[in-house]
């Protein structure tokens, strides 16, 4: 698939053909989430809740892999093109890129969002208003640089301390990478994206900060711990208790490996609960 968020077509709008029957739609090709498939007057709506959730590590904090116990003061992700769809068959990741929709309610416009706000359980990000009731089965959005408030000039911003045998470390990390997420069904304790006529259902994008630091509770060997960075890597690189730096920043001066595994993290950071989600970069 091409630059997601560049490329964006205008979609045509989906004919009705008689009453709640949808013209179904297989695209690789990007979608204009302000092309939101639209609906008559006779057709039952409800409200479609967009969220965003950092999960406990990043509203309470996490113990890395390598001892370190990390709080987030902030934790600034910015989304845009933000999709939910219906599907028939139920999309799969490993089918790639290419979806299958009977409707789609996209999420217009540009959201920073601070997974680390304690009330952020989950973020609201947006809702849509007279979205077609049915079950909302896979989601797509980007990350991208946002153009102004907290985070302007990038798409995430983790700023925290942490702590380990008595030494303590302020960090800011500043990434630039632009990634295209698309998964299918919320994968929870709870099932969601079904909505009932005049009624609300959530749909949500999960951020797994356990993969940048790997788990404190989890064995050495656990996939999570022999992908994640953990802390030392970036320990090393504080100044006075102190590391600020940027995508770029840290390309020069991590490790070869570590940068690799920072890289490989950024395109599985997203999920849907705990459904992974195929990505790509856009920068």
């Amino acid at each position: 698939m091409g630059m997601r968020r560049f490329r964006l077509t205008t979609m045509l709008a989906l004919l009705l053909v008689g009453v709640l029957v949808f013209a179904g739609c297989a695209t690789e090709e990007p979608i204009d989430p302000q092309a939101t498939t639209p609906v008559n007057d006779d057709i039952p709506v409800g409200t479609l809740v967009f969220v965003a959730d950092g999960e406990e590590h990043a509203r309470e904090g996490t113990s890395s892999k390598d001892g370190w116990d990390i709080v987030f003061e902030h934790a600034y992700v910015t989304l845009t093109d933000i999709i939910a769809y219906q599907t028939d068959p139920p999309y799969d990741v490993e089918d790639g890129w290419s979806i299958e929709y009977d409707h789609m309610v996209g999420l217009p416009g540009e959201h920073t969002v601070d997974l680390a706000d304690p009330g952020s359980d989950p973020a609201t990000v947006g809702a849509v208003q007279e979205a077609l009731e049915g079950h909302y089965n896979a989601l797509s959005w980007n990350i991208v640089r946002a153009g102004s408030g907290p985070a302007e000039g990038y798409t995430m911003i983790f700023i925290g301390t942490a702590e380990k045998d008595g030494e303590s470390v302020d960090f800011t990390l500043r990434f630039d990478r632009e990634i295209a997420y698309q998964g299918g069904e919320y994968v929870g304790d709870v099932r969601k994206g079904i909505l009932e006529p005049a009624g609300e259902a959530e749909m949500e994008m999960t951020f797994h900060f356990d993969h940048f630091f790997g788990r404190a509770d989890k064995d050495a060997d656990d996939p999570m711990n022999v992908d994640a960075l953990g802390f030392d890597p970036l320990a090393a690189l504080a100044t006075d208790g102190a590391i600020d730096m940027s995508m770029a920043d840290l390309e020069e001066s991590l490790e070869a490996g570590d940068y690799a595994k920072l890289e490989a993290i950024l395109l599985h950071f997203g999920h849907v609960g705990e459904g992974h989600c195929i990505a790509e970069p856009l920068t």
